[in-house]
């Protein structure tokens, strides 16, 4: 069995007149995170984590913000585009855990929608999932409540001789 592990971050800041999408999920809050596209730091940290496994590069070289078709993109697409990838080179997701940092909104009564969404965009069962939050102590620019942040590690796995190297 080969093994592979890669790490994701990104940060996004706050803005007026805009969605707060996290996982794939709409949350309701007065405002949404600024990026070219819906500016879902959690899917996009765990979009660099999968191709850090694969030693593909990191989310800007797969879809540039100099793109326009990327303009407003939901997240989820890229996801599911870098699972493509994913299963292409025979690899399968062992476990994903995300960690979204931010001081507002309070984020655990979303933290199950959060898990089922990843699973079905993932194709893997919720319990190889873990979506966690945590606040800065009203340190930094999450602190002051300016954006919000996402960690991701994520585990992959194939039976030796399986897919594309």
């Amino acid at each position: 069995m080969e093994f592979r592990v890669g790490i994701g971050f990104d940060a996004h800041r706050f803005a007026p007149n805009r969605n707060l999408k996290l996982c794939g999920v709409t949350i309701p809050y007065e405002l949404g995170l600024i990026g070219h596209s819906d500016a879902d730091v959690a899917l996009h940290a765990l979009c660099d984590a999968l191709l850090g496994a694969l030693s593909l590069g990191d989310i800007g070289q797969h879809f540039p913000d100099t793109d326009p078709r990327y303009k407003d993109a939901d997240s989820s697409t890229f996801l599911l585009a870098v699972m493509s990838l994913v299963r292409e080179r025979g690899w399968q997701v062992n476990n994903v855990d995300i960690t979204i940092i931010a001081q507002a909104p309070k984020l655990s009564p979303y933290r199950d929608a959060m898990r089922s969404r990843l699973a079905e965009l993932l194709g893997v069962k919720a319990d190889v999932v873990s979506v966690k939050a945590t606040t800065t102590d009203q340190m930094g620019f999450v602190g002051r409540k300016e954006g919000i942040a996402a960690i991701a590690v994520v585990s992959l796995t194939r039976n030796e001789g399986g897919g594309k190297r």
